[in-house]
């Protein structure tokens, strides 16, 4: 008699869950189901040229149903995570249930707005595909009014973008912002000519930008940003936007319609899951293995947890792609393995870069410990980031696109594409 298989659902379709499920695919003891609420996959640290209008969505995401192709004991399931049930080993899903022998939840985390009401409403997030679309329909419409209105204090606050975060993606989005008023607003909105109304401003509540990075990176950054015209208010943060005005905890405010929000991450919270078990950050509390503390056949990886066992790293590892691929893979390899030889996950820092323009980057690598700065990191950033997409399809049209900025100084996706039942003036309210 055939032993039955073992079903494996991973919940999350980003690093996490792809890595893992790669780990396990054609493995015939194993009958997997991923599931996500979208039906495609996307790679989040482009999500910024999307929303800037560099890469059309194409480029950086991929459907799950023709990426499982082959992969014989693979099956997609499209559905939000809703609840946990622990003792029916089943799990609530928004487009029903599925049944379980192990369950690994790799949700990743969601825009942590840190209680601010009027921030949750009316800033804009950059954490989604949805999200960017959101803000790249968002900031042309804006331009759009800039350029036919009459009123000066209404142009300012129309071209002026605030950036709260000053991680890589605010950091990103801020060079981004001042290479395009540069090169390309100008030659699109004649209209703007002779004026000196638009202003970015990178905000963070930290003493540096890019806090995880080396010195020099930070140095860099913020020298290189300053130069391209970015005001940088570092040691002070959002208290509130209402009315079109960003006040800030030092007591002054910005007269502004754009805050661009990339200041924090939080995970999720699923009900099955008992409130203890959730550390800082509502991360879930897991073992060395990866099993969230109190059950058997539970799992978390990636930024929905955090892991205190590795010794290099005792307060957890940072929530970046890299740990998140690294758990996923070493979970894989380990549901391969009897159980008495699990090997515990460590850690492996390959390093942390950021692109901040045309030429224009840091990296900071590990293991030798090598800092790069200019076309040397810009040039590593982009190799990266190609070889990191999902499909030969992602790594051609990305590649392809960037030729074509490169080259003209100029991008093609400056189009507002919104539902056909929008109207148009409800674009700012989106």
């Amino acid at each position: 008699m055939n032993k039955p298989l073992k079903k494996i659902v991973v919940a999350g379709g980003g690093f996490a869950g792809v890595n893992l499920v790669m780990q396990l695919q054609n493995k015939t003891t194993f009958d997997i189901t991923l599931v996500d609420k979208n039906n495609y996959n996307f790679f989040p640290p482009l999500l910024y040229q999307v929303a800037t209008g560099f890469l059309e969505p194409s480029s950086i995401s991929y459907p799950f149903r023709r990426f499982l192709r082959g992969r014989n004991n693979i099956h997609f399931r499209m559905g939000e995570l809703i609840k946990v049930l622990p003792s029916e080993n089943k799990i609530l899903l928004s487009t029903g249930e599925l049944e379980y022998d192990c369950l690994v939840i790799a949700t990743g985390a969601e825009t942590n707005f840190f209680g601010i009401d009027a921030v949750k409403h009316n800033a804009i997030p950059m954490k989604t595909m949805s999200d960017a679309l959101h803000m790249r329909n968002t900031l042309l419409a804006r331009l759009e009014e800039a350029s036919r209105t009459r009123d000066m204090e209404r142009m300012q606050k129309l071209l002026t973008i605030v950036v709260a975060g000053a991680g890589p993606t605010g950091v990103e989005l801020s060079g981004m912002f001042a290479e395009m008023r540069k090169n390309i607003i100008l030659k699109d909105y004649p209209e703007f000519a002779g004026t000196t109304t638009s202003a970015i401003y990178l905000i963070d509540t930290a003493e540096a930008v890019l806090r995880p990075m080396s010195q020099k990176a930070q140095k860099y950054s913020y020298d290189t940003l300053k130069k391209m015209g970015v005001v940088i208010r570092l040691g002070t943060g959002v208290r509130n936007f209402e009315n079109d005005m960003v006040t800030l905890s030092d007591g002054t405010s910005i007269a502004t319609t754009n805050l661009i929000w990339t200041a924090g991450v939080t995970s999720k919270v699923f009900e099955g899951i008992p409130q203890e078990v959730y550390g800082r950050g509502r991360r879930m509390q897991v073992d060395e293995f990866n099993k969230i503390n109190g059950f058997e056949n539970i799992y978390a990886v990636g930024d929905t947890c955090i892991q205190t066992s590795d010794p290099s790293f005792p307060n957890g590892h940072p929530q970046l792609a890299q740990v998140a691929i690294q758990q996923a893979k070493n979970l894989g390899k380990n549901f391969l393995l009897p159980s008495d030889s699990w090997k515990p996950f460590l850690y492996n820092d390959k390093g942390s870069m950021a692109i901040i323009g045309r030429y224009k980057a840091v990296a900071d690598i590990s293991r030798p410990k090598l800092f790069f700065n200019g076309i040397i990191a810009w040039f590593v950033w982009l190799f990266i980031h190609v070889i990191s997409l999902l499909s030969f399809h992602n790594k051609l049209r990305t590649l392809y696109n960037w030729m074509v900025a490169y080259f003209t100084r100029d991008q093609h996706y400056r189009m507002i594409l919104r539902p056909g039942d929008q109207q148009p003036e409800d674009i700012n309210h989106l």
